[in-house]
């Protein structure tokens, strides 16, 4: 057996290593053939990007200031439609924020920012009854309460759920209503969003992005705005299999490194442990099975029929926090020699099942699987990034007059882990804050500096081997060797270049250099920990307990707070 490597000993908050070289400043594409003004543009129409659009319109009131919400799809397109599980927050008796704290912080494995986490947990009940009082019709018990189930990490039944498994669909359904009755919001669909404008002192002063059919033929144009509030979402697309949709190209993440702005934990890509498996070489984004199905009952099995979790492994056994079960799914598969593994959702009884889950049935069904009478084959797929752009606990990035929240964001909510159903709650809060931060310190308004230094453009056929060689270097599990690898390819698709600008061009581009920059972390943080798992330092290591933050300087480590 060979001796494991120690990892490096980190000192507090040093620079580690140069910046990823990205190789851009800014995507090649036409000048603006149109400008439009808005005092805050946001861009993104998931919980994250409406619920700002909605508090901002509210803060700044009629008087005050417009808002612009522009979206890169349909308004109802995005990840949060596609949530199966829930919201989780402390509403039940013998719950607590503390105890909502507790588990959260247990699930990202000291790299919490706790301030974060109790801003979270302790300001989520009241943004949930909000949510309700906006026409989201959530399940309920006999007696009228809130049905309250529970998921992996979770120590209380504390998620929130609508449809059985249709949350996200519910919590998209009454948000977009509610933007689209404020008057004070304009909306724009089909936009694809490019570069941030900058004022002469450095402050966001707007965006450029390409929105199909408007001004000249290309479509490319300008929103000034005296605040930008980035909500794009995740970027799952730079795995060949994830359970995010086609438009999750990680495009706000990629403009906030082409801008500077301080981006961390990117190397905490959460898989989630039971995608649908649709057979050998499937990829794109992949049906979900949410765990809250092993809330109920359900439970994985080989195809031997041995159980992959028991409590000798993890106390919670299925219900084990999600970095543990796909690791836990990984090991029994390189033990078998087999793509996936099975859950068994048979004893849950087909009434339950059929009402609880109505919409995985549907899904499962339309694969040639009945989940009431047969096994539901499943392995990890790329599902949420921890990491992003990185903000305080007003959603303030490092780049003045810039905001992020939800998936693009890294508020310090998430650490190394994300604990189950606490995104879309996380989206709800840091929200809600963007908007009473818009209140009382809107910038003023700024004429945007005309954008200069290196444009570069990727081939769109970069896309495919991209995903392929992410998910086979810089996936589930990881090491020395096969990051530099992934490292060495990505080099090599950086000289696919094009001179035609347009939407797969751009989402190519955006998508490597994220991927770039993800891999450039993940190879530094030389321990295991959350989702980051490193065959060749399969441990955690004290002096890793921090974030790795990708500023202009380089990456610096910077120790955290959490127990």
């Amino acid at each position: 057996m060979q001796a494991r490597p120690a990892s490096n000993p980190v000192p507090d908050t040093v620079l580690v290593s140069s910046p990823p070289d990205t190789g851009r400043r800014r995507l090649l594409a036409p000048e603006p053939g149109w400008v439009t003004t808005a005092d805050v543009v946001v861009v993104g129409s998931g919980v994250a990007g409406l619920t700002a659009a909605l508090h901002a319109a509210t803060a700044l009131g009629p008087r005050r200031g417009s808002v612009l919400l522009v979206t890169k799809v349909l308004v109802d397109d995005g990840s949060t439609r596609w949530a199966q599980g829930g919201v989780a927050a402390a509403l039940a008796p013998d719950d607590s924020p503390e105890q909502h704290l507790r588990d959260t912080l247990e699930a990202g494995v000291g790299v919490c920012d706790p301030a974060a986490v109790r801003v979270l947990c302790s300001e989520g009940p009241a943004r949930l009854r909000e949510l309700a009082a906006l026409g989201a019709s959530f399940d309920r018990e006999r007696s009228g309460e809130l049905s309250l189930a529970r998921e992996g990490g979770h120590s209380r039944d504390r998620i929130v759920h609508a449809g059985g498994d249709a949350t996200g669909a519910e919590v998209q359904r009454a948000l977009v209503a509610a933007v689209r009755a404020h008057p004070a919001i304009r909306l724009v669909e089909h936009a694809l969003v490019l570069d941030l404008l900058r004022s002469t002192d450095g402050a966001a002063a707007g965006v450029t992005l390409h929105v199909l059919g408007a001004g000249t033929q290309d479509g490319v144009g300008a929103v000034h705005a005296r605040a930008v509030v980035l909500a794009t979402g995740g970027m799952g697309q730079i795995f060949s299999s994830t359970t995010n949709p086609p438009v999750a190209t990680g495009d706000g993440i990629a403009l906030a490194l082409r801008a500077g702005a301080d981006v961390a934990d990117l190397e905490f890509v959460q898989f989630h442990p039971t995608a649908l498996y649709l057979g050998p070489g499937s990829s794109g984004q992949q049906p979900l099975i949410s765990e809250a199905m092993r809330g109920e009952g359900a439970f994985l099995v080989d195809a031997a029929g041995r159980r992959v979790l028991t409590p000798d492994l993890h106390p919670l056994a299925d219900l084990a926090p999600r970095d543990v079960v796909s690791k836990a799914i990984y090991e029994r598969l390189r033990e078998r020699d087999e793509d996936h593994v099975f859950l068994d959702a048979r004893s849950l009884g087909q009434s339950h099942i059929l009402n609880r889950f109505p919409n995985i049935v549907g899904r499962c069904r339309a694969a040639g699987i009945d989940p009431v009478t047969q096994l539901i084959p499943v392995a990890p797929a790329a599902h949420y990034a921890s990491g992003g752009v990185r903000t305080d606990l007003h959603g303030r990035t490092s780049v003045p007059g810039l905001y992020a929240c939800g998936e693009v964001a890294c508020t310090g909510v998430h650490g190394a882990n994300r604990l189950a159903s606490n995104s879309l709650l996380e989206g709800l809060v840091f929200s809600a804050r963007i908007g009473r931060d818009l209140e009382q310190a809107l910038p003023p308004p700024a004429e945007p500096e005309r954008p200069a230094g290196p444009a570069a453009l990727l081939h769109p056929s970069v896309r495919e081997e991209l995903g392929r060689v992410m998910s086979l270097g810089a996936g589930v599990v990881r090491s020395k060797s096969s990051l530099a690898a992934t490292a060495d390819a990505l080099d090599g698709l950086a000289e696919r270049t094009s001179d035609a600008p347009g939407p797969a061009a751009w989402e190519a581009t955006g998508l490597h250099t994220v991927a770039t920059a993800m891999v450039a972390v993940a190879t530094r943080r030389e321990e295991t920990r959350g989702a980051h798992w490193r065959e060749d330092h399969p441990d955690a290591s004290p002096a890793w307990r921090g974030s790795l933050v990708t500023t202009t300087a380089g990456i610096t480590f910077e120790p955290s707070g959490a127990p």
